[in-house]
């Protein structure tokens, strides 16, 4: 079963640019029951194995722009190692439910933008103005969202770079997977030492993944982008929601299970002191 996870997984990233962590961590803990904490452990590592294929083809056909790609950095690397903390900071605190509802939220927000953004019709960006320097600030919130659920670099970053610079599509999504990749790296090698992991799963994912990613960038140039993108964020969007609901049900149980557990304490200490007094 994880090998077949990692292989559609791998197949959708290298068919649709989507980020292997967005759609990693949801399929992890709502299918296989993985804890939130390693699944976002497992997808940042999974990113990085899958996108170590496909960046190589990317800069041989020479579609990354390195100086946009040096300003995303700039801003998405110390974001990421942010992100880790905060999360690390939540893990410590024993908030896994609320870590479940960020995720959910992150999740939820970013589909319906991309639901919203397919919408809009397809123009090109040749004529946008080069505003790359401004991408130093706005992927630092990015790479503190990959660092803290393993989500947002594919489809935050393609966003950004289609509407702040001029680059073609090709452009676009090659510097996007290598930012990804880089991302990826840094926050898996932080999110490898200071939370617990399950080598055994990620070794299955990755097996699958590869062949995936293979399969994936040889079928990319006969199957449309667009539907299938469109399809996907529809499904992230009902994940989502259900990563929002499961939260709420834990919240809403624990609230009422408090009262009840102090009303039974309060009964009992007062029929305590009554047998006490008829002694």
């Amino acid at each position: 079963m994880q090998y077949v996870i990692g292989f559609l997984i791998a197949l959708f990233i290298a068919l649709t640019g989507v980020g292997a962590g967005t759609v990693t961590v949801p399929v992890l803990v709502l299918f296989l029951g993985v804890p939130a904490p390693v699944a976002v452990g497992i997808g940042l590592m999974f990113s990085t194995a899958v996108k170590l294929i496909l960046v190589p083809a990317q800069i041989a056909r020479r579609n990354v722009a390195w100086r946009t790609l040096s300003y995303m950095l700039l801003g998405g690397a110390p974001g990421v190692l942010v992100g880790s903390l905060f999360l690390k900071h939540l893990i410590n605190a024993g908030s896994e439910n609320l870590l479940n509802a960020i995720l959910g939220a992150i999740l939820v927000t970013t589909a319906s933008w991309q639901i919203f953004y397919s919408f809009r019709p397809m123009r090109d960006n040749l004529d946008v103005r080069d505003r790359s320097p401004l991408l130093s600030w706005l992927m630092f919130p990015v790479g503190a969202e990959v660092g803290f659920s393993s989500a947002g670099a594919g489809a935050l970053g393609s966003a950004a770079l289609l509407s702040m610079t001029p680059l073609a599509p090709a452009q676009v999504v090659g510097t996007d997977i290598v930012f990804g990749f880089v991302v990826s790296l840094i926050g898996s090698g932080a999110h490898w030492f200071t939370h617990a992991s399950n080598p055994e799963l990620l070794l299955q994912l990755i097996i699958g993944g590869v062949a995936g990613a293979i399969g994936g960038t040889m079928l990319s140039k006969r199957i449309p982008r667009r539907p299938l993108r469109f399809a996907l964020w529809v499904w992230l969007l009902i994940l989502g929601s259900q990563f929002l609901f499961n939260s709420y049900h834990v919240w809403a149980a624990t609230r009422w299970s408090k009262p009840a557990s102090e009303n039974s304490l309060s009964d009992h200490s007062t029929n305590g002191g009554s047998g006490m007094s008829n002694r």
